[in-house]
């Protein structure tokens, strides 16, 4: 039984580590969250390439070389979530639920696509 016990906690603290390892800090987080509304506003045809690379490595900057792979994979992950249950031929479909995402407070917060003009 101490043996039963032993290999719980083990398997505990181990399956703890590993979410660790996994998990974003804050600055990380909000990054992803600012990349998928990039991704977004490329796939509508909003971008041009130059502003795509200019607006991504804006939301990279500051962050190691390590940490960008982890950023895109988590906005990537807000990307695909957008399109759970949607027909992947759909066009239409596809686009009218990209552009509710930009036109979010989500996106707007992030400040990119907000222009101010004075005379």
């Amino acid at each position: 039984m101490r043996l039963r016990g032993a290999v719980i906690v083990l398997l505990v603290m181990l399956a703890g580590r590993s979410a660790w390892g996994l998990s974003l800090a804050p600055e990380e987080f909000h990054a992803s969250r600012q990349l998928a509304c990039v991704l977004a506003e490329q796939s509508l045809g909003y971008l041009s390439e130059d502003e795509y690379g200019e607006l991504t490595h804006s939301v990279l900057d500051g962050f190691e070389k390590s940490e960008h792979d982890t950023i895109l994979a988590k906005a990537l992950g807000y990307y695909d979530g957008l399109m759970f249950s949607l027909a992947s031929d759909d066009l239409q479909q596809v686009n009218d639920r990209l552009e509710e995402f930009v036109a979010s407070a989500l996106c707007r917060e992030q400040g990119f696509r907000n222009v101010t003009v004075s005379l």
